[in-house]
């Protein structure tokens, strides 16, 4: 089974707006991905977003692509700050294709949990970025990634 995690796609300054919702760069990142995605055959069963405004509006444009059978949903431990084993034992625990959205530094931390990278990197997470995960025999790895 693979999972799928997304930073958000770039937001606008908290000057211009305090709530940072995507910029319309960051919606063209996102749907820019999205359809990359959809080309490589992504299905997912759900797709979970942390409750911020610009994780949101990326699960969203993704959905709208990816059409998850299950919807989006807001779910908690995926803020920037949160622990990220909470959300590897869920992964672990599912029965279905999830996708992740939310933001750094917790979406690299939670690759580097996955793949047991001491160091807590797995490479750039720029804005819109899609890392494809798979568990096989016990072991985690990243199957691919997508950037725009």
């Amino acid at each position: 089974m693979k999972f799928y995690l997304v930073r958000h796609g770039e937001a606008v300054s908290a000057l211009s707006d305090g709530q940072r919702p995507l910029s319309a760069r960051g919606r063209d990142q996102v749907a820019a991905i999205a359809r990359m995605a959809l080309a490589r055959g992504v299905k997912v069963e759900e797709i979970r977003h942390s409750g911020i405004l610009r994780a949101r509006e990326t699960a969203e444009i993704l959905s709208s692509y990816l059409t998850p059978t299950q919807g989006i949903c807001q779910s908690a431990g995926l803020l920037p700050e949160d622990e990220p084993e909470i959300a590897k034992a869920e992964l672990e625990a599912a029965q279905q294709s999830i996708m992740l959205v939310g933001h750094l530094p917790f979406m690299g931390r939670l690759a580097a949990l996955l793949v047991k990278n001491p160091s807590g990197s797995t490479g750039e997470f720029a804005p819109a970025t899609m890392l494809c995960c798979a568990k096989i025999g016990g072991m985690w790895r990243i199957e691919w990634r997508l950037a725009p």
